[in-house]
């Protein structure tokens, strides 16, 4: 029987065109002076920032049909391509709130956030 981690748990998840599934990173209950924030605090803020655990496959590239093609051939062609996206899964993500989507899934809080509301990637080179 495998074990209940994360990532086995979204092994399943499929992300779509140039998304990502972010998972939170865990909220401060304090502030810097010590004072204690309500639940709900964090989430208000314009700006947040997550963990990055699935990526879509990218931007699709609409396929190259020549000119003397026919319409009804294009289907033997090629695969659709994608151009990558520059997130990669551990990167942490600093992102806009109002472009994410929140989603609970297995009892964990995700959102899924298009590429272009990520302002700042880190990521822990080897």
């Amino acid at each position: 029987m495998p074990k209940n981690t994360p990532q086995s748990k979204l092994r399943k998840l499929i992300v779509v065109g140039d998304r990502l599934l972010i998972q939170p990173k865990s909220t401060r209950e304090q502030t810097k002076s010590g004072l204690f924030l309500p639940p709900g605090v964090q989430e208000k803020e314009k700006v947040q920032e997550g963990y990055v655990m699935k990526v879509g496959p990218g931007y699709p590239i609409p396929a190259d049909y020549g000119l003397e093609d026919e319409m009804w051939s294009a289907a033997e062609k090629e695969a659709v391509r994608y151009i990558p996206l520059q997130a990669h899964e551990g990167d942490l993500a600093i992102y806009l709130q109002r472009d994410a989507v929140e989603i609970n899934y297995h009892g964990d809080k995700y959102f899924i956030v298009p590429q272009s509301a990520v302002l700042l990637l880190e990521r822990e080179e080897d």
